[in-house]
């Protein structure tokens, strides 16, 4: 039966028994239309209404999934699926079912995933509230553009084609809404072929609310997105943390200047100096960071980042924070000399550069020790 199924539909269902035919007959008319052997699987979440009897009645495959989430259900739909090809939708019949076959002809010409867009397609009257359509859906869809630089329109349209190899490169994990966000992030990091095509939206058949919920399922994706984008959440801000403060340390280590008219002392140091631990301490977390989305995305590492990140073994992260080390220290070592020798003389002439070099001593000092839990995840 297994190898027989060419396209299998995955429907997640959480009491959808309004709605839940329309979008089962739609999907076996598609089948019937294309001549091919199709499947409808509905990933039921926990129904306590005629769900699941209404899938059974009318020929479905019901898989059943106790953990609740919309990535939980869509989970456990794809991977008790049969076909080589998965179309998912949504049970509240605002998507056309029948025209699943446009997604699998985009398959068959070489594409891993095959994304619908619902602002190409069209968009009828009260299918999207105003602030998904015009604030919500455009800016995450902006946020993880940037973040994965797929050509995708539309990261949230709950229409998706994908065939079931490509599904196993994903190594998707989330269990909640921004599953939608992380198969598309999955699949270009992995260098997955993705494509979009124009998809309706049509109203929600249902009487009841939805179960998607605006403030929290956006933040749960725009959280995704941001956790997993090191390089624009951490290493952007890092270094422009780091450079400028590294700059005003360079240039006030010896003590006071007058740059452009303005007398730049000690405060300018201590600015510095908080710029450049701070910026530094960033640049730790961004290199945990790029190692953990590297295990999850090997690819990453072939890129000039990546090759960079590979190379920071514990044995040089550790060689350059005990220079760094050594470098504070022999100055303020060298400060300390010098008070001994003249314990009441003013010493207000090495504050500049004892400033700077207890900074070096930190951030040598943290270098050092986060080498090891940047070892211990690379290693894990």
């Amino acid at each position: 039966m297994s190898s027989a199924v060419a396209v299998s539909a995955v429907i997640p269902c959480l009491n959808e028994e309004e709605t839940l035919a329309f979008c089962i007959r739609k999907a076996q008319n598609a089948f019937k239309k294309l001549n091919i052997n199709g499947e409808v699987v509905v990933a039921d979440n926990g129904s306590t209404d005629k769900s699941v009897e209404i899938a059974e009645q009318l020929g479905a495959r019901v898989v059943h999934q106790s953990e609740k989430g919309y990535g939980a259900a869509l989970k456990a739909g794809i991977e008790g699926a049969h076909g080589d090809v998965v179309v998912m939708g949504d049970a509240d019949d605002s998507y056309d079912w029948e025209s699943l076959g446009e997604f699998v002809h985009k398959i068959d010409e070489g594409n891993d995933l095959v994304m619908g867009n619902r602002f190409r397609g069209g968009i009828e009257a009260g299918a999207m509230p105003w602030h998904h359509r015009y604030i919500g859906n455009p800016v995450l869809s902006f946020v993880a553009r940037v973040v994965c630089r797929a050509p995708i329109g539309d990261f949230h349209c709950g229409m998706r084609a994908f065939t079931k190899k490509g599904y196993e490169q994903m190594h998707l994990q989330t269990s909640g809404m921004e599953f939608a966000s992380e198969m598309i992030i999955s699949s270009a990091r992995n260098g997955l072929r993705i494509a979009e095509i124009p998809t309706k939206l049509y109203p929600d058949k249902r009487s009841r609310p939805p179960h998607l919920r605006s403030f929290r399922d956006g933040w749960r994706h725009l959280k995704f997105i941001l956790s997993y984008a090191p390089d624009h959440l951490l290493l952007a801000p890092g270094m422009l943390l780091f450079l400028p403060g590294l700059l005003l340390m360079l240039m006030l280590a010896a003590g006071p200047v007058t740059l452009g008219g303005f007398y730049m002392g000690a405060h300018f140091l201590a600015l510095g100096c908080m710029l450049a631990m701070l910026g530094f301490n960033v640049l730790n977390l961004w290199m945990l960071g790029k190692r953990v989305v590297m295990r999850k995305h090997p690819k990453l590492s072939q890129t000039r980042v990546g090759q960079f990140v590979t190379h920071l073994t514990l044995e040089r992260q550790l060689i350059t924070g005990a220079l760094l080390v050594l470098l504070g220290m022999g100055v303020d070592g060298a400060i300390l000399l010098k008070w001994l020798a003249h314990p009441l003389a003013s010493m207000e002439s090495t504050v500049h550069v004892a400033f700077a070099a207890s900074s070096c001593v930190e951030m040598g000092l943290t270098l050092a020790f986060s080498a090891f839990i940047l070892n211990l995840v690379s290693s894990e």
